[in-house]
Order: structure tokens, then C-alpha cells, then sequence
């Protein structure tokens, strides 16, 4: 079995960032994190959030890059990977108002043309869902059925979150076995077994985490990326919960 880095999600320590994101990366790097997954730069440039990277001993896993940027600024977008040594951009969240059937029937060959110049760069574009994309439309296929299976894994790969298809019904394992030829980045999440179903470090809720694991190496798994977009402790502490569940689960870490 290989070894699978993990990465944390920024967005969990979007406040701490904003006050000091040099001295947010140095304790990310302190828990044992492997790496993280941006959602922002904090007003730094791409070589200076390199230079922060190397200097901890951090990779970067990923950036989320909102869809506007994604229509308006691909190539500095691409660039900018480049730079931070990242090979993934993911496309993390649509507005409420980007979520009518119609939408999405744009959504997908637009991203079909992201993943197509994307991987001609040396650069792989992932879907990243929530629960609302579960919805069906007026086939009978959820949304996010329709993205992955009227785009190509060749273009566009998973970024699957397990809370979220958890939170909409679903079995996250059966997602990662479905699409276990494309998910390279998988969100790892956890969730709290009363009736709020509110987010929970790993291993403290009910979310099927071990079974998830499991499945790394059949899927393929580049990076394991840990978020928790809300946290009743300080978010250092609940990733300091998570990423110790994590050190007895995974070997090596």
C-alpha cells in the first residue's frame, strides 16, 4: 500500500490566514500536514507562497479556483500552478444562481474546455461537489452524475467530498468505487450523528472514514485533503484531532 500525503483545505483556516498566512502555513506544516490545498494566496504572489512552501517542507496539493477565474483568468490561473508546483485545479463551488438544469448543460462542455487546455499544460482540472448538485434534473440524473458523465476523464476529474455526499444521502465509498478511475483528490470530512448532521473532526462522527481510506489505492488517490468548513473548537484544534486520527490510520506518517 503506498503512502498517500495529506493536505489541509485553507478554507479551514480562512480567518487564521487572513491575520498571518505565513504563520498559518508554519503551523499547518508543525501538525504533520503534508501539504495544503489553497483557496486564496493571502495577497502574496505565486513565487512567494513558493518560496513559504519550500521553506516548511510543504507541497502544494491543489488550489480551488472560483468558476469566474476559471472564464476570465485561465492562463495566469495555469501560471500560477505552475509556479507552486501544484498539478491540480479544482473548480470548488457554484453560486445559487449558477444552479438551474440550464446552467449546468453550460457548465459541462465549459468544463470540457477547461480540463482540455488544463492537461495540454501539464495541469488536471477537477469537479469539487456539495449536496445541492445531488438534485436531479429532468433526466433523471443528478447533477453531478450528469457532470461526470458528459465530460471526459481524460479533462475532468473528482474532487469528491465525502460530507457532502453523506449529508445529501449518498454513500461516499460507492462514489469513489464508481468513479475510481478518476479521483485523485478526495475531501475528507466528517460528520456529527444527530438530526444537524454538522461538521466533526475525523473519527468523531458518521461518516464511514476507515472504508474511505481503504480505497486509496484502488482509486488512485494522489492527495488526501482534510477540511472542516466549520468547527466549534479553534480550527488548529479540530485539525490537530483530525490529522492525529489520521497518523493511526495511515502508515508512515
Amino acid at each position: 500500500m503506498k503512502r498517500i500525503p495529506i493536505a489541509v483545505q485553507m478554507f479551514t483556516l480562512r480567518e487564521e490566514a487572513e491575520k498571518d498566512f505565513a504563520g498559518t502555513l508554519k503551523k499547518v506544516a508543525e501538525l504533520g500536514f503534508d501539504g495544503v490545498e489553497f483557496a486564496g494566496y493571502g495577497g502574496l504572489t505565486s513565487k512567494e507562497v513558493r518560496k513559504l512552501l519550500d521553506d516548511l517542507g510543504l507541497k502544494a496539493a491543489s488550489s480551488h479556483i472560483p468558476l469566474d477565474q476559471l472564464k476570465d483568468n485561465l492562463d495566469e490561473v495555469i501560471e500560477d500552478q505552475k509556479i507552486l508546483g501544484s498539478k491540480f485545479i479544482v473548480c470548488p463551488f457554484l453560486m445559487p444562481d449558477q444552479r438551474t438544469e440550464e446552467d449546468y448543460r453550460a457548465l459541462i462542455p465549459f468544463l470540457e474546455q477547461v480540463g482540455e487546455k488544463c492537461k495540454a499544460e501539464g495541469i488536471t482540472l477537477c469537479y469539487h461537489n456539495h449536496d445541492f448538485e445531488l438534485e436531479k434534473l429532468s433526466d433523471g440524473r443528478s447533477a453531478l452524475e450528469a457532470i461526470f458523465h458528459d465530460t471526459s476523464a481524460s479533462f475532468v476529474q473528482t474532487e469528491l467530498d465525502v460530507y457532502w455526499l453523506k449529508k445529501a444521502g449518498e454513500d461516499p465509498v460507492a462514489w469513489i468505487n464508481r468513479f475510481a478511475d478518476r479521483a485523485p483528490l478526495v475531501h475528507l470530512k466528517d460528520m456529527t450523528t444527530d438530526t444537524e448532521k454538522f461538521f466533526a473532526e475525523l473519527g468523531t462522527g458518521g461518516v464511514d472514514i476507515d472504508s474511505i481510506l481503504k480505497l486509496g489505492d484502488k482509486a488512485s488517490v494522489e492527495w488526501w485533503v482534510v477540511e472542516q468548513d466549520v468547527s466549534r473548537k479553534t480550527p488548529f484544534e479540530s485539525l490537530e484531532i483530525s490529522i492525529n486520527y489520521l497518523k493511526g490510520k495511515i502508515p508512515q506518517i
